[in-house]
């Protein structure tokens, strides 16, 4: 009962963050979609290529040091989470977040619409091996931290720069954990990006390779 009145507020403090930090995001994934119309041909053919060469490296097996694939997974992963924990304890860091925010769906966007635009259906095949099964933790992952820092930020701006009163100590660790959290899940997908996804990959990637230049 307790834990439902603490999700409930929660919620009705937070609900315009999230709100707010997920129209950027959404705004971020239109923008990389939009993108890839705006590239050129020679820039189209040359990020095809690149793609023919990553195809032919999933079929031949080149990612298969599961050690040095989840390093980088996770090195990545929670790069952006611990830039965003730092940002959250600065009050001018709070624009960068939502820039943070914005890259991460202008990536998104442009990964798949590169891909459907380029190779329709199979692109979409590919995209949804490869980019989606991930970014279904990874993102509510990243906008739960960023509004945990939005408000964190927030927090201090009023109460310790504004009022100068107001506890620290306790918000800062409820911030702290929830960034620790997801870093712990962000390591549980960057173990399914480096055992399950080479393999999914190896499965859509011959249908592709004779489609890229």
């Amino acid at each position: 009962m307790n834990r439902n009145r603490s999700l409930q507020l929660y919620m009705k403090e937070h609900l315009s963050l999230y709100i707010f930090v997920g129209v950027i995001f959404i705004t971020g994934v239109v923008f990389g979609t939009v993108m890839v119309n705006a590239l050129s041909f020679e820039q189209k053919q040359e990020i095809m290529r690149y793609l023919g060469n990553f195809f032919s490296a999933v079929e031949q097996g080149a990612f298969s040091d599961i050690k040095a694939s989840f390093q980088q997974s996770f090195a990545l992963h929670i790069k952006w989470i611990l830039i965003i924990w730092v940002l959250g304890m600065s009050v001018v860091g709070l624009p960068l977040i939502l820039i943070l925010d914005f890259l991460k769906g202008v990536l998104i966007g442009f990964s798949v619409g590169y891909l459907v635009g380029q190779l329709s259906w199979k692109g979409l095949l590919f995209a949804l091996v490869s980019v989606v099964p991930q970014n279904l933790f990874v993102i509510p992952a990243l906008l739960i931290c960023s509004v945990t820092a939005m408000a964190f930020s927030i927090h201090l701006v009023k109460h310790r720069f504004m009022m100068r009163k107001g506890a620290f100590y306790e918000p800062f660790m409820r911030y702290s954990s929830t960034i620790l959290l997801s870093g712990v899940l962000l390591a549980g997908v960057a173990l399914f990006e480096a055992y399950l996804s080479p393999v999914i990959m190896k499965w859509v990637t011959p249908m592709l390779i004779t489609m890229a230049p």
